[in-house]
């Protein structure tokens, strides 16, 4: 073998080994106990990221690792290339979006390869493929006709310059992320698929995944929000029309401190106040502009007018104002909700800020048995002022009712005890709701409900680089769904769309066409899909790639579900929840047999690095890549400073932060590769620290990498130089020789545990590290020494084969071996070596460590005294001081009292 490593040129080897073996390519075998580790596919965006190489990394150890235990693993690796960042670099580069995303791909599949991931690339696909979007459509009819997509208008975020439909995060304090436009809010029409026929489902079905972080299945139940509570109405006449205004609530036992009610500004009744308001109609504008994100609206200053309208309370008569305020959403309930400031700690500020009235109504469980007066309620709560100072003899006191709070107390916002709330006082939470909805039903005017947070899902697209949604509209028969032998709706590849809408809406050979059922004139829709679509599903279509007859084929009950599923927390809520119900879907659809499409998940932690900047005149920021900086230290070492190699000039630090283009703070992952090969790369991530948890980047750690690298290519040259490798005769072993066999086999057990188990590859290593570190203590000149090396060896090769696949297969066969180290057996611990005859106790003196012995693990009490009391440095803090007692702790320590 060469004496020097030499990663590019092995590397370039092994891969050539395994395509012309075929190693890497997968068939179904159902004599074969099947794993499918699957990486959430990358968007070709140009070049891969650290993120990227993390991501692939985990699942590439995950999937060596099943096929050497004997599974049949699927690895498969495709793109999701639909998308607006596509159009906007076809944009920057007056080209297609097509070849922007063909060119990218073939770069990022270099590196992949690079990498050396034992991926299956015959099963490589593209959501821009007609071949595989043809399926989208194909699906998306079905659900047409089951009533599962539908068309309606919704509010959207629109953007005037790139006349399209903004996602929630893509609005920017009120402005388009990309033009800087101000955003408005808009009522189109839109194509929707019916997610919450599944919600009851999608909730009860979290129970069932308990390989799922609990993390992301609460982000998902919360998502999902089922809540129940009373719908109910106030009733109102406008124009001399009698009406109601519905709300939902799960406070219902707080319905008798409603003090005013609050709209939307889409709300019908906001835009009857701004007919002839024109304060109204220029609030109702802003609010049209404001984030419908709500984070953004928890934190952003509520705002709101009058309407000059009142309805009236379902159960006390009372006139009621409604009000229009920005933090009411016409998307989410019916646009109204019925607002208890003594209660609602959002509502208690905006009643706060406009001076609507407050009235309590609820006190917390723990007053029930209390006299409420001015000096019990001060000493509770604060400082709150009554009308009148006289004590209250009883708990339900008028004299409770006017106070007026001056802070937000959260206890209020708790269930409690109903008080100031007529028929309904002393009643606790479930005895008031129970009551206020029989006597709202009584009335007609309300009734229990069960509701959802989670609405149905808005596809529609106003953009060129997506699935095209297969519809024709005719003057004559309405919307007509393209028939199953004229898909796909194929894509025009050579728009360069220029900013200014949809160049599909512009592309008279794309949308003029003909009805399939008429025969005359129609218009094709130039809407195009949400690319969360592609997504849905392409963990199926992996299964049967070639597959040119079906959506999927009887391939997907073999490999089906997902056994573990790779992927960011940012993906936790919508692509999940979304890939759920399309699995679902096709179920019920008779397209596979499984309710779950993955059975466990793994999120993987950001990659981080130092953010360097410097602040223009202008006060804007100019951001540099950490390899184009110097850091600077004093005499002692001590960091003073950071400047740009290419002038000297200083820089400041941002700290450290997410690897981001937008930060220039990231590392070329190829550059690592043609620096130190792509196995320091591998180790490097895997190394530095749980995969659950941010990494942070390190040169030196990377440095490190490679000189463990260096060190075990050393290690094992020195090892099987000696080629003669003699039998291991265990009757003759040394001390020596037995406890660096049980070091062997020790690591063999927690490796697999560590990379089985836990997933916690940077122990798994770090243990092999410590093995190394003991075999290289052996003198080697005995048979028995060459013998437990060539052993330590063979080991360490197979259990870190997963993790840096180059270097192992190129030892593999420079040690004998014929084949490939991904197809060898795991290795097992050998019981008989991890039997200990002797064990190392700690001896301590009144508490303290004074020493340690080694002990048969035999020895009985009397044994482990005496020699712990034997001990030369025990004896010495004795000082012949009498022994009071000792304590013994088998398999640990002794402790002598004096």
């Amino acid at each position: 073998m060469e004496s020097r490593y030499n990663p590019r040129q092995l590397e370039t080897e092994v891969q050539q080994l395994w395509q012309q073996t075929g190693a890497l390519k997968v068939t179904e075998d159902p004599d074969k106990q099947k794993f499918y580790c699957l990486c959430m596919f990358p968007y070709p965006s140009g070049k891969l990221h650290m993120g990227h190489v993390r991501n692939y990394t985990i699942g590439d150890v995950i999937s060596r690792y099943h096929r050497m235990h004997g599974k049949n693993v699927l690895q498969p690796m495709g793109w999701d290339a639909f998308g607006l960042p596509a159009e906007n670099a076809a944009m920057a580069n007056n080209v297609p979006p097509s070849r922007w995303t063909q060119d990218n791909i073939a770069y990022m599949k270099k590196q992949l390869l690079a990498l050396g991931f034992a991926i299956d690339w015959d099963r490589e696909l593209a959501t821009c493929q007609p071949d595989y979007y043809k399926w989208n459509q194909w699906l998306f009819l079905r659900m047409l006709e089951k009533g599962l997509a539908y068309k309606t208008t919704g509010t959207v975020n629109w953007d005037p310059v790139d006349q399209t439909v903004l996602a929630n995060e893509q609005v920017i304090d009120g402005r388009g992320w990309r033009t800087g436009a101000e955003i408005e809010k808009r009522e189109i029409p839109m194509y929707y698929l019916r997610i919450t026929t599944y919600a009851d489902e999608l909730l009860q079905c979290l129970d069932a995944l308990p390989g799922w972080p609990e993390r992301v299945r609460t982000m998902q139940a919360n998502w999902i929000g089922k809540s129940y509570g009373v719908r109910f109405a106030f009733p109102y006449t406008i124009d001399g029309k009698e009406a109601t205004l519905w709300v939902f609530t799960t406070r219902a036992d707080t319905i008798m401190g409603v003090t005013f009610c609050a709209v939307a500004a889409e709300h019908l009744l906001a835009t009857h106040a701004a007919k002839n308001n024109p304060a109204i109609a220029n609030f109702i504008e802003e609010c049209k502009h404001g984030s419908v994100m709500e984070a953004d609206i928890a934190t952003m200053d509520k705002k709101g007018m009058p309407t000059g309208i009142d309805v009236t309370h379902p159960l006390t008569g009372e006139k009621i104002p409604v009000w229009i305020s920005n933090y009411v959403l016409m998307g989410y309930g019916e646009g109204a909700v019925m607002a208890v400031p003594a209660h609602d700690e959002r509502d208690f500020h905006f009643a706060r800020k406009y001076g609507i009235p407050i009235k309590p109504v609820i006190i917390p469980s723990s007053w029930k048995d209390k006299a409420i007066s001015q000096t019990f309620v001060n000493e509770t709560v604060g400082n709150i002022p009554f009308d009148q100072s006289r004590e209250a003899p009883s708990l339900y006191a008028e004299d409770f009712a006017p106070m007026i709070w001056l802070e937000w107390d959260s206890r209020f916002d708790e269930k409690g005890i109903c008080f100031n709330s007529g028929n309904y006082d002393g009643l606790n939470y479930a005895q008031a709701v129970d009551a206020i909805a029989t006597d709202l039903q009584d009335k007609g005017l309300g009734e229990k409900k069960t509701v959802w947070r989670l609405r149905d899902w808005g596809i529609s697209r106003q953009r060129y680089w997506g699935c095209p949604i297969p519809l024709i509209h005719c003057d004559q028969c309405g919307v007509v769904p393209v028939p199953d032998d004229q898909l796909p709706v194929k894509l025009p590849d050579d728009l360069v769309p220029d900013g200014s809408g949809n160049p599909l809406a512009k592309t008279p050979a794309f949308f003029q066409c003909a009805c399939p059922q008429c025969g005359k004139p129609a218009r094709r829709e130039t809407d195009t899909m949400d690319t969360f679509v592609d997504s849905s599903w392409y963990y199926l279509r992996f299964c049967c790639s070639d597959q040119n007859n079906s959506m999927v084929d009887a391939r997907t009950n073999y490999w089906m579900p997902v056994d573990q599923y790779i992927g960011g927390i940012e993906h936790a809520i919508l692509h999940l929840l979304y890939s759920r119900f399309w699995t679902k879907v096709m179920r019920d659809l008779g397209q596979v047999n499984i309710d779950e499409p993955f059975s466990n998940l793994l999120t993987q932690g950001m990659v981080l690095n130092e953010i360097f900047f410097r602040k223009s005149d202008t006060g804007r920021l100019h951001y540099f890549n950490p390899a184009d900086v110097e850091i600077k230290r004093d005499e002692t070492g001590q960091r003073i400073g950071a400047v740009l190699k290419t002038d000297g000039t200083a820089i400041e630090s941002g700290g450290i932060g997410t690897m981001s283009k937008s930060k220039n703070n990231g590392v070329d992952p190829q550059s690592l590769i043609d620096s130190y090969g792509a196995d320091t790369a591998r180790l490097f991530m895997m190394f530095t620290s749980p995969p659950e948890q941010t990494l942070e980047w390190s040169d030196s750690g990377v440095e490190g990498a490679y000189r463990f690298l260096k060190r075990l290519w050393r290690f094992a040259a020195d090892t099987i130089s000696n080629t003669n490798v003699p039998a291991l005769d265990q009757a003759t072993l040394t001390n020596a020789q037995r406890q660096a066999r049980r070091k062997i086999h020790e690591t063999v057990a927690k490796v697999d545990d560590d990379i089985g188990r836990r997933y916690t590859f940077n122990t798994a290593i770090a243990a092999v590290m410590e093995l190394i570190n003991t075999l290289t203590r052996l003198e080697g000149s005995t048979d028995n020494d060459r013998a437990v090396l060539h052993e330590g060896l063979e080991m360490t090769l197979l259990l870190l084969s997963p993790i840096v696949p180059h270097i192992t297969q190129n030892l593999w066969q420079a040690s004998g071996h014929t084949g490939l180290i991904m197809d060898a057996p795991w290795p097992a611990a050998d019981k008989d070596a991890l039997k200990r005859e002797e064990i190392e106790l700690i001896v301590q003196v009144n508490g303290k460590l004074r020493g340690k012995i080694n002990v048969p693990v035999d020895a009985d009490e009397d044994l482990l005294k005496s020699m712990a009391l034997a001990n030369h440095n025990v004896s010495r803090f004795i000082e012949g001081k009498p022994v009071r007692k000792t304590i013994v702790v088998p398999g640990r320590l002794v402790n002598i009292v004096i």
